[in-house]
């Protein structure tokens, strides 16, 4: 990995982007030292301890930890990620949608929407913030003026951010939403680290063999989820295709040799795991905020069921049940977002226009259903393959009691970005390369 940016830093037109990524990072951060004007700085920091679930620390994470400081940029790119949801399921269940997704200005129409539709989220969010926070003694005097003053400031932050993932997919290294995501997470790794190490290992009382092995139980168990999600990322099922030298691309034809098709074993990369844990979280911060039962009803076990803190607990076990509705989300979400980024019927197509076929396999129709198959059984073993990453950690924190918020979702989060970060820089260096060859 040092190596290919060494490299890529070589090259003028990839510096720039590296540069101008690095740039738009720190300008993430500098925002998320920015107070909301108005706010009592110390009443989260105060809120925060007196929480047991792990919902608004997770969501604290997504933001770098500016929810806690209640910073401009305190909703983070979570309403974003929320608003593509939103746009993508409706994108595929409505054909008319579908159609405009393949087109440039349908697909131009749809990043709009997006947008639209990331403000009015960000603008949903900071009023529930800015009322069932204000009340309870965020804002320094809860009137109109302050609570307007807030509002404004967290959706203008939201918009803001969003912007800058565009900047990033536009001008940088590409991948904007996910590299912001993943900057906000790592910058909360360290003092997780620390306060691991404080929790397990530098523990008074605690003999020097029982402090070396909580050590190795805690690199082992983040070794462990690094490998098996670069393994699960770097997995590919190829499907071999043959041109048969009678396409009408010369080059093609010229070749007359096989080739592949690389279908990756996690098609949908990292997206489910951001998909679902995001809307599993959701109804926990709404609750947190208007508070629908004293604590003790129906709605608080329901509540604590979506909380991965309490699943695998010893003194909770049935929590742990609220597993299984992240399992089939997480589920769900592969094989929703492989159906909207992976089209069978165009690869299939363009094998025909090509002369390619898969060997065994007519051109056309067969080809389609040929592929659609082989999908179904990718992605199931994918997000199985997701699930068991994000659940390794998960074990670990239930068990011992382990308080960190770089479980096994922000690790696959981590991982999976920079891989695909990396990817596109190599991608980025062929490029240059090849067309320097061909202008020498």
């Amino acid at each position: 990995m040092f190596k290919t940016l060494a490299n890529a830093f070589k090259i003028k037109d990839i510096r720039k982007r590296l540069i101008y990524t690095i740039l738009m990072l720190v300008i993430v951060r500098l925002g998320s030292q920015l107070p909301v004007p108005g706010t009592n700085s110390s009443y989260f920091q105060q809120w925060f301890a007196s929480q047991s679930g792990d919902a608004f620390n997770f969501f604290d994470a997504f933001t770098g930890g500016s929810f806690t400081s209640m910073s401009v940029f305190a909703l983070g790119i979570t309403p974003y990620i929320m608003a593509s949801i939103i746009v993508q399921m409706l994108t595929l269940s409505i054909p008319k949608l579908e159609e405009m997704s393949r087109e440039e200005d349908g697909h131009k129409k749809l990043n709009e929407a997006t947008r639209y539709a990331t403000v009015g989220l960000a603008l949903v969010e900071a009023i529930g913030t800015a009322v069932g926070f204000g009340q309870k003694g965020l804002l320094r005097e809860f009137n109109a003026f302050n609570v307007i003053a807030t509002v404004a400031a967290l959706t203008a932050g939201s918009a803001f951010i969003m912007w800058l993932g565009e900047q990033i997919t536009e001008k940088g290294i590409g991948n904007g939403s996910s590299i912001i995501l993943v900057f906000n997470i790592a910058s909360r790794i360290p003092a997780d680290i620390s306060g691991l190490i404080n929790q397990f290992v530098t523990v008074e009382g605690k003999n020097i063999g029982a402090r070396i092995l909580s050590a190795i139980i805690i690199a082992a168990v983040i070794l462990i989820v690094i490998i098996l999600t670069v393994l699960l990322n770097d997995g590919v099922r190829k499907i071999p295709v043959h041109y048969n030298g009678r396409s009408n691309n010369s080059r093609i034809a010229a070749m007359g040799n096989t080739n592949n098709i690389p279908l990756r074993v996690n098609t949908s990369g990292v997206m489910p795991v951001i998909f679902a844990s995001s809307l599993m979280q959701f109804p926990v911060i709404i609750y947190s905020l208007f508070k629908l039962d004293p604590g003790t009803g129906v709605w608080s076990h329901i509540m604590k069921g979506l909380q991965s803190s309490y699943w695998f607990n010893k003194d909770t076990p049935a929590y742990t049940l609220g597993l299984l509705l992240y399992v089939v989300l997480v589920i769900f979400f592969a094989y929703f977002y492989t159906a909207i980024t992976f089209n069978p019927v165009l690869i299939s197509d363009n094998l025909k226009k090509r002369g390619g076929f898969i060997p065994g396999v007519r051109p056309g129709r067969p080809t389609t259903e040929y592929l659609n198959n082989i999908l179904q059984y990718i992605i199931f073993i994918g997000a199985v393959g997701l699930f068991i990453v994000v659940t390794i950690p998960l074990v670990f924190n239930g068990i011992f009691g382990a308080s960190v918020t770089f479980a096994g979702t922000s690790l696959i989060i981590i991982v999976s970005v920079v891989l695909d970060s990396m990817r596109q820089v190599e991608t980025m260096m062929v490029e240059r390369n090849y067309k320097g060859f061909l202008n020498s």
